[in-house]
């Protein structure tokens, strides 16, 4: 029996919520389901670098919730181009799942056997630290939305200050590191979808198609016109947007169809 399509529903249904609606509480038995999901990602060398710290009292639900409105006001203050998150709506999770990360767990990667090569094997180190990480947190939030609930992936728990908060108050070594924050709740709003990239322009056959490079043009654009409507707006293709020529204008291919980059040059 092929598993395909209830995971493709599952994965399809799985949104970053930012409106929270009170609910009933949320069993233990439930919770760790969703750990249970976590704990079979896949990770780098077999060496599972994360913890999960399952915050289910009010108490303390409140005091992490504290410490990440006070890390989205450093936010607004000092971080550039993003759109203001308040974190307040967190008061409304019933849970909240934080996925911490221990660096210690890179010695067990390729290093480097030349001084030469040392840091093109660190660098790659660190990609298959955080990689294996998201693949915890992605399942983590997948298995939210199989037991009926909706989350966010929050990353600002990462950030020095936010994660020597985090410590103080959870009461973890502070050389781990709160890589990804899950609040749970249940939604206010209907959830629907959010843009998704058409699959023609992602998949490549046999080979990296030219014609489908995102340019620089297009990333700037996307940074500087598009981007507060594309992480907002609850339609997955943007062709069903009715004001798609105002906000997309000469760009509509580029975000619409297989060709991003009709020209097929690519950069030296």
């Amino acid at each position: 029996m092929s598993l395909y399509d209830p995971l493709l529903e599952v994965a399809k249904r799985r949104r970053s919520v930012r409106k929270f609606t009170s609910g009933p509480a949320l069993s233990r038995e439930a919770l760790l389901r969703i750990a249970e999901i976590g704990r079979w990602a896949p990770s780098g060398a077999n060496v599972q670098p994360w913890d999960f710290i399952i915050i289910d009292d009010d108490d303390m639900l409140r005091a992490v919730t504290e410490v990440f409105i006070r890390q989205a006001n450093r936010l607004r203050e000092y971080a550039m181009g993003f759109p203001a998150v308040y974190k307040s709506y967190l008061k409304h999770t019933i849970a909240i799942i934080i996925v911490l990360g221990d660096d210690r767990w890179r010695i067990c990667f390729p290093h480097g056997s030349t001084a030469d090569k040392e840091a093109e094997y660190d660098a790659n180190n660190d990609n298959i630290y955080y990689a294996s990480l998201g693949a915890a947190i992605q399942n983590i939030q997948l298995a939210v939305t199989a037991e009926g609930l909706t989350s966010a992936w929050l990353s600002g728990g990462g950030e020095a200050q936010t994660n020597g908060e985090l410590a103080n108050v959870l009461g973890y070594p502070k050389h781990l590191s709160a890589i990804g924050t899950i609040p749970v709740g249940y939604p206010a709003d209907d959830v629907s979808f959010r843009y998704r990239r058409p699959l023609q322009q992602i998949v490549h056959w046999n080979g990296y198609q030219a014609t489908q490079y995102r340019t620089d043009e297009q990333v700037t654009f996307y940074q500087d016109e598009l981007k507060p409507f594309a992480m907002y707006r609850d339609d997955a293709e943007m062709t069903k947007w009715q004001d798609l020529d105002e906000k997309l204008g000469k760009w509509q291919a580029a975000f619409t169809t297989q060709t991003t980059n009709p020209s097929g040059r690519l950069p030296d």
